[in-house]
Parts: C-alpha cells; structure tokens; sequence
C-alpha cells in the first residue's frame, strides 16, 4: 500500500488530491507511451476512470491492486497484456462502451463531433473495421453535430455485424437513421455497389 502511495504523490497535482493530466502526461513519460496511446485508454478502463487525464486516489489504487502492480515497472510490464485485452470482443466492447462516458466532456450527455471521430479512430485501428474512414468522412459532410450514446453504442454493433461489402445489411433493421444515411452514402459515393 505505501509503494501505491509513492506511485500516486509521484504524479498528483500539488493542489488535489488527485492525478490530473499533467500528472497523466508525466506517468505517460514514465511508461515511455504517448498520453493519446490506446493503452492509456485500456489503464483508465481497468481504474474505472470516470474522466479522461484524471485518476482519482481511489481509481488509481483501486486498478493497480486489481492488476497487481505496485510499480511502474510492473505496469510498464502489464502494457503488452493491456493491448491484447483490446483483441478480445467481449472486453473491446466493454472498452468500447467504456470510452464514450469516460471522454465526453463532464456535464455532457453526447460527444462532440470530433471527440467522437478521435476515438472511433483510435479504437478502430485496433478491430480494423475498413469503413471507419468513411463514417468519419461522413459525419464531417453530413451530419456534423454531437454524437450519442446510441449512436456510439450502434454504430459498434453495425461494425461487428454488418460486413463491409453490406450484403448482409437490413435495410429494415432497427438500425438508428444515422446509420441508415451512411449506408446511403456509401451507395452514393459508390464505396460499395448496391
């Protein structure tokens, strides 16, 4: 316990009593990660964080314990274990899920339009859905307001369940009418043929 508490007055803001973001930007440094890497999101995910590029004691405490880490050495050496979490579904979905809540804005109950793209970005690179380009074009062309937490949670069944070529995509499905544009858009920019 007192080795956790070295860790977090190590990177806590001087002013409260807990890690803000350049606290975070200096456990980055110290993990040899950039702050916008994927596996930060994963740390936060595993502290329950309920914002980005802030830990407070007991999300900090509380998701080094359950990983087992006292060190920064030991969580330089869970890294590897915390990417490949992202390649499990259950667990992407979850982190999925987890990233709408943790970086909206505090107050908020959507995204900000390029908020929303940053991270569908980020965590697509990871599950490699090859249309993610595409919806984030056309959100820009289109749509260009917030982003809900249906949408967010839609748009990642629409990815594992509809494939890229949209043969199988049901056009009376209960998708959201965002979706239903963008499949529109896609056969409008001739992405995919009808």
């Amino acid at each position: 316990m007192r080795r956790l508490e070295e860790l977090f007055n190590r990177y806590k803001d001087p002013y409260s009593d807990m890690i803000l973001a350049e606290g975070v930007s200096v456990l980055c440094s110290d993990l040899q990660v950039e702050p916008q890497d994927i596996v930060t999101l994963v740390l936060s995910w595993h502290m329950n964080a309920a914002t980005a590029c802030e830990f407070s004691k007991e999300e900090f405490f509380g998701g080094l314990q359950a990983l087992g880490i006292d060190s920064i050495g030991k969580l330089q050496e869970k890294l590897a274990f915390m990417r490949s979490e992202l390649k499990d579904e259950q667990k992407f979905y979850e982190i999925y899920n987890f990233a709408f809540g943790w970086a909206k804005e505090k107050g908020q109950k959507s995204f900000a339009l390029d908020t929303a793209i940053g991270m569908w970005q980020l965590l697509f690179a990871e599950r490699e859905w090859p249309l993610v380009n595409h919806w984030c074009d056309f959100l820009q062309d289109r749509h260009n307001k917030t982003i809900s937490k249906d949408t967010w949670a839609q748009l990642l069944e629409f990815a594992r369940t509809v494939n890229p070529l949209l043969s199988n995509y049901d056009a009376e499905g209960a998708w959201p009418y965002l979706i239903d544009e963008f499949v529109e858009y896609l056969y409008d920019k001739s992405v995919v043929d009808k």
